[in-house]
């Protein structure tokens, strides 16, 4: 998720490899049901790992294993 401590710099919108970062109505916000947090992409998440003021801390409502995250994953870049 995104904090209300966001700048709207536009960093990590561009980094995010499955589009789940979107202007909200005021901040940048994280569509749960297309992230992964990177899994299948990279080791970390780019929008963690770009984000200059650390505005993006994990989700506590909206914990997903590794395995769960890996699924998702497929089943987004399935053709």
């Amino acid at each position: 998720m995104i904090t209300d401590e966001c700048i709207n710099c536009d960093v990590c919108e561009p980094e995010c490899p499955n589009n789940a970062i979107y202007q909200g109505e005021e901040i940048y916000e994280i569509n749960p049901n297309l992230c992964t947090e990177c899994v299948g992409h990279f080791d970390k998440p780019q929008c963690v790992e770009v984000c200059p003021i650390d505005c993006i801390p994990l989700n506590l409502d909206v914990v997903e294993t590794k395995e769960q995250l890996l699924n998702k994953y497929y089943q987004l870049t399935a053709r």
